[in-house]
């Protein structure tokens, strides 16, 4: 069933066009994730969806009698609510009234609030979004329309909104960056893309793989047009004579080739490694501890950084993390111990509240604060420049940081932080509003900083990709190491959780696309239950004596289609047609090499106890 359809959307912001002539449609039961580059129109399309924002053309229409619950990026509250009465006011007139007040509480509890009665003016940004989070999700809607939801949710918490939204039974449109939460959650992604939305109807895996295959094609497309086009030019560059008999549909044909625009390559953030040169002495930390009122954040910490850590803090919301980082940059003072920085170290702190952006200033400025020129391996770039780099070309420079997005201003402040040349880089969740684009050419910068990264963050594939140390705030001041990314941490924590005896963890095994061979199990009296000879089953038999000239045909079919699809590059319905059966193919070979690969085994085994009987 089709809960909204949007058909021919237009729509402008200043001077940017967002949506140019473009569909899109949300269908029963999908959980849709949006992704694009920051300030291409992301939020203004959730806010279409939600009825909220209309579009300067085009149609957009929902379903009867849909019921949709929308989480903004920036939730706004009735001033003087506590938080269970701006909770129950949101959901008044829902059918499971009577127990709303038990399932918020309980909810709540699960994004780490426990003062149901605080008034929402007192809350800080994070707390307001997560307290909107429960609001949207105690709705009980057939749509969810979710801006950012994963941001400010510790770890634990994105694993627990992952699980419930996994298990909720309506559809769901949502802009997240968390690509571990897309890849779990979603079974089709969105991308919009200089005023257009192309659907990949897979996960955040599969949607890399079929980007891939587009942009492959457009390639080959592009190719095929460019080869054309050189003959046709030939022929048009012939002399006097040849030129006075040209047919004037054969001069369209070469004028239309000329004209036609090919695919427009995606413009990515560019970051050349600044950093400035550090000293022997880097930061040492000796028997740190910090406290406010009766709640111990940190307690007799020490640690001494490596010229080229890569450390990642983790804990729960309120635990200490940013405290932590903000004593090592030297705005907040400790209560014990001390933090000894070295001559050389320049620290870069990218915090969570974009400090000290004047938003009156303009895009150029603000940079130009901070400095006009910068060096790096190709020489001095001025800060025009590398504004461009990031993605602000010069229509932009010169509004006022103000008529950015919150992603665009976080990009801008990541870059200014930058043209600092930090040798020290303290990131405070970094993945919060930055698209996905500049997180991957962020990952790629961090890869070769000469320098330390610290960084804070819930985002547990940045966390995989980025750091080889893990500080974990565990409670009562204690900060533990643990060795590698978020996921040796978790492996770490299940080794040691309670009532373990073997000091490891069990997984299943790996089922096997063949039977279970007889005699593998373990245990068992001797002389008993003795397995019988080993042997192939009657299909067993059939499939290995064919199973080699299947898998060359298979492979012989998937070279074809490779020469097919660069024929028809133009023809977009023969293509989709040829990728179609190549994806078919290709997973039938793999299930072909698995089964293969089992009975190889298997006649190896019966080799081996025929030689031995």
């Amino acid at each position: 069933m089709n809960l909204v359809t949007a058909e021919h959307l237009t729509k402008s912001y200043t001077e940017r066009l967002l949506f140019d002539d473009t569909d899109f449609s949300i269908q029963e039961g999908e959980k849709i994730g949006i992704i694009g580059i920051n300030g291409t129109g992301k939020s203004t399309l959730l806010k279409i969806v939600a009825g909220i924002e209309e579009p300067d053309q085009g149609t957009v229409v929902r379903g009867r009698n849909l019921d949709m619950g929308y989480l903004p990026q920036n939730p706004e509250f009735v001033q003087g609510d506590t938080i269970l009465e701006s909770i129950i006011r949101d959901n008044e007139g829902r059918d499971h009234l009577w127990d709303l007040e038990s399932q918020a509480k309980s909810m709540l509890t699960r994004v780490g609030i426990f003062d149901f009665e605080a008034k929402v003016d007192t809350l800080s940004g994070g707390q307001k979004k997560r307290v909107a989070l429960v609001s949207t999700l105690m709705s009980d809607t057939d749509l969810l329309i979710l801006d950012e939801p994963t941001n400010h949710l510790d770890s634990d918490m994105a694993e627990w909104l992952e699980e419930y939204l996994k298990r909720f039974k309506g559809a769901i449109l949502m802009i997240t960056h968390d690509r571990y939460f897309l890849d779990s959650v979603t079974n089709r992604i969105v991308e919009l893309d200089k005023g257009k939305l192309y659907s990949y109807q897979a996960n955040y895996e599969g949607y890399l793989k079929l980007k891939s295959e587009r942009l492959d094609m457009e390639a080959a497309t592009e190719r095929k047009r460019q080869s054309i086009l050189k003959v046709e030019l030939a022929w048009m560059q012939r002399g006097a004579r040849a030129r006075s008999t040209k047919q004037k549909a054969h001069i369209q044909r070469y004028e239309a080739l000329r004209d036609q625009k090919g695919p427009e390559a995606d413009k990515e953030v560019e970051l050349d490694s600044l950093s400035s040169r550090l000293g022997r002495t880097t930061v040492e930390i000796e028997g740190l501890c910090k406290a406010y009122g009766d709640k111990v954040l940190i307690r007799d910490f020490h640690y001494i950084f490596l010229k080229d850590d890569r450390i990642g803090i983790i804990g729960p919301n309120g635990s200490g993390k940013s405290t932590l980082m903000k004593m090592i940059a030297g705005w907040v003072r400790p209560d014990a111990g001390t933090i000894t920085t070295g001559q050389t170290v320049k620290i870069g702190y990218f915090s969570q509240e974009n400090e000290a952006m004047d938003q009156d200033l303009k895009v150029i400025d603000y940079i130009k604060n901070a400095a006009e020129y910068i060096k790096t391996k190709e020489g001095s770039i001025s800060a025009s420049q590398m504004l461009e780099r990031f993605l602000f070309p010069s229509s932009v420079q010169y509004t006022a940081v103000s008529r950015l997005s919150g992603g665009e201003k976080r990009r801008l402040y990541l870059l200014r932080i930058l043209m600092e040349a930090p040798n020290v880089l303290l990131l405070d969740e970094p993945t919060n509003d930055l698209d996905i684009r500049t997180l991957t050419i962020l990952e790629d910068y961090l890869d070769s900083f000469q320098g330390i990264v610290i960084t804070v963050s819930h985002d547990r594939y940045f966390l995989d990709r980025m750091v080889r140390r893990i500080f974990a705030f565990e409670g009562q001041g204690k900060i533990s190491q643990y060795e590698g990314g978020y996921t040796d941490y978790q492996a770490a924590c299940e080794t040691k959780g309670p009532g373990r005896q073997d000091g490891g963890s069990q997984k299943p095994a790996k089922q096997s696309l063949g039977r279970t061979v007889p005699g593998k199990e373990m245990g068992g009296v001797p002389g008993q239950n003795r397995p019988k000879k080993l042997k192939f089953t009657y299909q067993e038999q059939k499939d290995w004596e064919v199973i080699e000239e299947e898998i060359q045909a298979l492979e012989e079919r998937l070279a074809w289609l490779d020469q097919a699809m660069e024929e028809a590059a133009r023809d977009f319905v023969k293509l989709n047609e040829l990728m179609k059966e190549k994806e078919d193919k290709e997973t039938e070979l793999e299930r072909k090499m698995e089964r293969w690969m089992y009975l190889n085994d298997l006649a190896e085994q019966i080799a081996a106890g025929n030689l031995q009987g």
